[in-house]
Parts: structure tokens; sequence; C-alpha cells
């Protein structure tokens, strides 16, 4: 069974100052999605698509890609900001239009079934494994999976993150709501991306990080949903993104697919902002130490 590792790469990195995607975090100059693709390639999967700024491309061939390229099938996929379904002035907007976007410029180099991740967020190997297995033993069509972690495991010391609060009901998501997460003395709330009450969320509640398994019928509602964003009025379609769980939310509510709710046991690390990269290379250093990963992720960049 080919298995695609579809990876979001297209992020500014406004908060953190650069791009973070594309920032080495051990002595060989990898990045946190070199580990991701080391584990996908342990738990079978056969090739990697980049969704990327078409900008970056170079830079992206001439790192990960040349690390790669005799590993697995690489492709690049390019989010571009003009790649839009109507006429409308863009002159105002500065980045692309989000994760729903972003999967669908992978479509075309996409053959099966798929799993999509955040360039920036580590995953950890038995989140890969789960998703694979997943996959492989799921025969109903509009059947998805999405591999959680609790809110405690994923915060920041240092401000307000973006997770996907997940509502359950037993194994299966009931919801995901798109919030900004901040501590106010002691307690953590969330505020929906797309409005609405704040509430309150716990060190233990189920947050989504983007990593999802899906089967090819997904990109028929993405492209439906899409089409849809450019509905609403020129001001909230500048203002706004077509983000992938709020698409997900909107078809579990009508009833069009299931996902599965798979809580990971692996350790989630995340580079939100530039003071996190410390902890982030002590982690690594660690998972090496404990024979994890190799102490040379890829031969071919320590000149093996």
């Amino acid at each position: 069974m080919d298995l695609t590792l579809v990876v979001m790469a297209a992020g500014v990195g406004s908060r953190f100052g650069g791009l973070k995607q594309a920032t080495p975090i051990d002595g060989e100059g990898n990045f946190i999605m070199d580990y991701s693709v080391y584990d996908a390639l342990r738990a079978g999967f056969t090739s990697v698509v980049f969704v990327i700024l078409l900008e970056h491309l170079e830079l992206f061939k001439s790192t990960i890609g040349s690390r790669l390229e005799n590993k697995i099938k690489v492709s690049y996929a390019f989010q571009k900001i003009e790649d839009v379904p109507t006429s409308i002035d863009l002159s105002g907007r500065t980045k692309p239009w989000g994760t729903v976007q972003a999967l669908l410029a992978a479509k075309p180099y996409v053959k099966g079934s798929f799993v999509v991740i955040n360039a920036d967020d580590f995953y950890g190997k038995n989140a890969f494994f789960a998703a694979a297995a997943f996959l492989k033993s799921t025969l109903e069509p509009f059947t998805y999976a999405n591999i959680s972690y609790e809110y405690g495991i994923t915060k920041s010391q240092e401000g307000s993150v973006k997770r996907g609060v997940l509502s359950l009901n037993e194994n299966k998501v009931r919801s995901i709501v798109e919030c900004s997460v901040e501590e106010q003395n002691g307690s953590y709330f969330a505020t929906p991306l797309l409005g609405g009450e704040s509430f309150l969320v716990f060190e233990t509640t189920p947050v989504s990080m983007n990593f999802f398994a899906f089967q090819q019928d997904v990109f028929a509602l993405l492209e439906n949903y899409w089409e849809n964003y450019f509905l609403q009025s020129e001001e909230e379609i500048l203002a706004g993104e077509a983000l992938l769980p709020e698409c997900l939310k909107e078809n579990i509510e009508r009833g069009n697919i299931i996902i599965f709710n798979e809580p990971s046991d692996s350790e989630w690390m995340g580079m939100t902002y530039r003071s996190d990269l410390p902890l982030v290379e002590e982690k690594i250093k660690y998972l090496k130490n404990k024979g994890v990963y190799p102490d040379c992720l890829w031969e071919s960049a320590c000149g093996k």
C-alpha cells in the first residue's frame, strides 16, 4: 500500500521571527521535518510532498531535499496567494490562504491514502506507526483519523498558541475548534479563531496538532469548502484563512465523515517562539542518547 506524507511548510513564522520550518535543530543541520520523514519511512511511507512557497524551492532542494533524494520519493507543491477560484483584489493579502489550500496544492502528488502534518511540529515515531496502521486497516469511505495530544504536552512557556481543541464522543471526534490558547492566572483559556466565547481547557484536554490520516475522498470535501470560502464578503475573505479543522468540523456536523481519535503516546515538540528552539535541541539530543534516533540521521549529510 502506497502511503504519502504531506508536510505543510509554507508558513512565514511571524511569531518565531523567521522560517522556523527550515531552522536546524541539531549539529547535522536537520530540521524538525527531517525527523518526521525519518519516522514516516520507518512506518512504511513511500513518498513525501512538501507544500512550500515557490520562493523557498531552492532552499528546500539544497537542504532537506538533497538529504532525502535517495531515501524516498520527494515532490514539491506550491501554495500561492494568487491561486484562488475567483477574481478578487489581492493587493492587501500577504500570506497564503491556510491549510485547506495547502492540502489542495498537494493533491496532484497524492495517489492513495496519506497523512498530513505541520513542518514545524515534532510528532514522534509512534504517531506515524499509528497513522499507518489506521490507513492500512480502514476500508470505509470518508473515514479518517486524528492523531491527538494532550494540551499540556503542547503548550509553550512563552505565550499563546494555536490549537484545535477536540470534543470527543467515545473514540470519535465530535468537534474541532481552532483556538488561541493562553494561560490566565494559572488556568488555560481557549478563544475560537473564528469568533465565539472563550472557554476553559485543561492539561489533559485533547487537541489536534494538524496530524490527520486521510483517504483520497477527502479532496472532494476540501474542494467544496474552498469554493464556499470565496462566497463570503471580500472583507471576510481577505481577513481570514480556509482552515482544515473548520472544514472537518463542518463535515462532521453534517454527518459526511467520521474521524476517529487516535491519542498519541509520543512526545510532541514544536517551535512557536524563538525561545522554544533550545528546548527542542536539547530534547533531540536526549532522544539520540536514548537510541530513538541514530547519531547521524541521514548518512549523506554526515559524509558517509
